[in-house]
Formats: C-alpha cells, sequence, structure tokens
C-alpha cells in the first residue's frame, strides 16, 4: 500500500513529479540550460574519443596560435590544443561539482531525515554537530587541507564533501519536521511500516523538493571553488587540465594581450556552466512550487 502524496497538494507522488516536468519543461531557459549542461557532460565523457589531439602533447613551434582549422579554440603558452585541453579540462571541474553535491546530498539526507523524524535527543546531538562544522570556514580549510595534503582531484572533492553537507541536512531536517506528522504518514504507522520504510518510501518524496533545488546550484559554487584553488595553484594540478589551472597558465599580462581567446575560452565555460546550473535551479524552484 503506497500512501505517499505530496506534501502540498495532496496528490499521489508520480502524479506530482509529473506536473513539476511538465511546469519545469514550460521554462525555456531551464530547459535550454539543462542540455547544455548534458550536452557538456556527454563531452567530458567522450573527450578521449572526440578531442583532436593529446591534451598534453607540446609543440612550442605552434604556441599561443589563434583559433584555425587545425586548431579551433588555438593553442596554449606550450603548443598545446586549447580545444583538447578544454574538453579534458571539463572533466576534472564537472567532477568536483557533481560528485561532491552527490555526497554532500547523500550525508544530508541521512543526517536530516534521522534527526527530523526521530527528534529528541538525536535531533539535538546531530544537529549540534551540524552546527559545529558550519562554524568552520569553508574556503580557508580547504585551503590549508590542500596546502597539508597533495593537491589533486581527489582531496579537493573530499574536503568540499566533509564540509559541505550541513546546509541539506539543516534543510532537509526543516522538511521531515512539517511532513512528519501529516495523515498519510500516521496511516502508515499505524499498518505498521518500518521506520526505515516509512521515511525513504513516504516521507522523503514529499520532502526532497527544496534539498534538490539547493543541490543543482551548489554545484555551480561547487565548480567556481574548484576553479579558483586551481587558478591559485592548489587544485588540479598540470598537467592534467582543468578550467581553472587553464586560466592560471594564461594569467601573464603578455598572453592576455597577445593571445585573449587563451583566457576567453576557459573563463567563458566556467560562466557558462555555473550560469546554466543557476537557470536549472531556479526552473525547479518553480517546478516545485505548488502556487
Amino acid at each position: 500500500m503506497n500512501v505517499a502524496v505530496t506534501a502540498n497538494k495532496g496528490l499521489p507522488a508520480a502524479a506530482s513529479q509529473n506536473r513539476a516536468w511538465e511546469r519545469f519543461k514550460r521554462n525555456r531557459l531551464a530547459l535550454i540550460s539543462l542540455f547544455i549542461i548534458g550536452g557538456l557532460i556527454v563531452l567530458a565523457l567522450l573527450a578521449p574519443v572526440i578531442a583532436p589531439f593529446d591534451p598534453a602533447e607540446q609543440n612550442l613551434l605552434q604556441k599561443l596560435k589563434p583559433p584555425s582549422k587545425e586548431h579551433w579554440f588555438g593553442t596554449d603558452d606550450l603548443g598545446r590544443d586549447l580545444l583538447s585541453r578544454v574538453l579534458y579540462g571539463a572533466r576534472g571541474s564537472l567532477s568536483v561539482g557533481i560528485f561532491a553535491v552527490v555526497f554532500n546530498v547523500l550525508i544530508g539526507v541521512v543526517v536530516g531525515a534521522t534527526a527530523g523524524y526521530y527528534g529528541g535527543k538525536i535531533d539535538g546531538i546531530l544537529m549540534r554537530f551540524t552546527d559545529i562544522m558550519l562554524s568552520f570556514p569553508q574556503k580557508f580549510v580547504l585551503i590549508t587541507v590542500v596546502t597539508i595534503l597533495k593537491p589533486s582531484l581527489l582531496n579537493i572533492i573530499a574536503v568540499l564533501i566533509v564540509f559541505g553537507w550541513m546546509s541539506k541536512a539543516r534543510l532537509l531536517r526543516g522538511q521531515i519536521l512539517s511532513v512528519k506528522n501529516r495523515e498519510f504518514v500516521d496511516a502508515a504507522r499505524t499498518i505498521g511500516m518500518s521506520d526505515f520504510r516509512i521515511i525513504f518510501r513516504h516521507i522523503l518524496p514529499n520532502a526532497l523538493a527544496p534539498v534538490i533545488v539547493s543541490a543543482t546550484l551548489q554545484v555551480g559554487g561547487m565548480i567556481l571553488t574548484e576553479s579558483t584553488l586551481s587558478f591559485l595553484g592548489l587544485g588540479i594540478q598540470p598537467p592534467t587540465a582543468s578550467w581553472g589551472n587553464l586560466l592560471q597558465s594564461a594569467q601573464s599580462l603578455t598572453i592576455m594581450t597577445k593571445a585573449p581567446w587563451y583566457p576567453f575560452i576557459p573563463g567563458f565555460m566556467i560562466f557558462l556552466t555555473i550560469m546554466c546550473f543557476n537557470f536549472i535551479g531556479d526552473g525547479l524552484r518553480t517546478a516545485f512550487d505548488s502556487r
């Protein structure tokens, strides 16, 4: 027996999701952004197949060449094909944003759902721990940890996971508190369902919408954080490409004057990706709003 309904409209969860998707599709800007992000993910996954050159292959005789038929995005200061490095760089930048946020949501769901559903001492302990974690300045801790450890993709993702789940936990806890005493939850308890099944089958489908919106918006922030670290030399290390370290290698005034396309292209990719995730988040916020 499935008694799950939406918290706001009293409809079956599947029907509510269908209506949310219909509302999302009417937001053209969000829908276009979704296709752009999907395309970037596909390009990143297929980079080894579609990249025209080895991203680490140097040719000093071809350095800082403008865009051409041979090198669509031109070449960098070491003669490497910029299109190939942008494609491979998408793998690192998108990996940080997507994987960090996915694990943030998973941890936030477990902590927030447990605290909100059981309440009492469990709620107090989990929320005080969450408050302690929130008291750490994330970017300062991130820079410190990455400086102490060897800068790498895994270290960046790990720190972003450890210090990025708290807002999701607090947000979900509030949603759980507003849903757990509704009639359909009482009905599930009455027929003897386990707490695990009640939480994950009946409460979460009616409480996750704000968390999904928040997570979508957070992806752009994670990508910007990785790009900032890589720009400072504390992120993904060359010769492995990321959009941030492409910008870092193009920061010379001489390069920016002689080859303005070099810093523009990775900078535009960062801007486009963050903007698209923000538009998707805004679209989801509107789609999930029952009003």
